[in-house]
């Protein structure tokens, strides 16, 4: 019964790693300097830098929101219904 389970975490797992894997560091970073000056930052400037490390800090934050949200529902999954988190009851919505 945990199999499929397991394997459908595995999928997801993989296929979101896969997901960020499709452009390197350096395109990446090519389409954040682009993203911000798109907004009228001039490299260079503190503006620009600043542009560029919260677009960082905003990705960074989505990936700690998207593992938050599997390993919520991971748990959800093994318990077959809500569980115990810091003594407070969490449900899943």
């Amino acid at each position: 019964m945990r199999y499929p389970l397991l394997i459908t975490v595995m999928t997801t797992i993989i296929a979101g790693l896969s997901a960020c894997q499709t452009m390197t560091p350096e395109e990446r970073r090519a389409a954040d300097e682009q993203r911000c000056l798109s907004y009228g930052f001039r490299r260079g400037t503190d503006g620009f830098a600043t542009c560029l490390q919260r677009i960082d800090l905003d990705r960074r934050a989505e990936s700690r929101a998207q593992s938050a949200e599997l390993m919520d529902s991971m748990a959800w999954d093994l318990n077959n219904g809500p569980y115990v988190y810091r003594d407070r009851w969490r449900y899943h919505h």
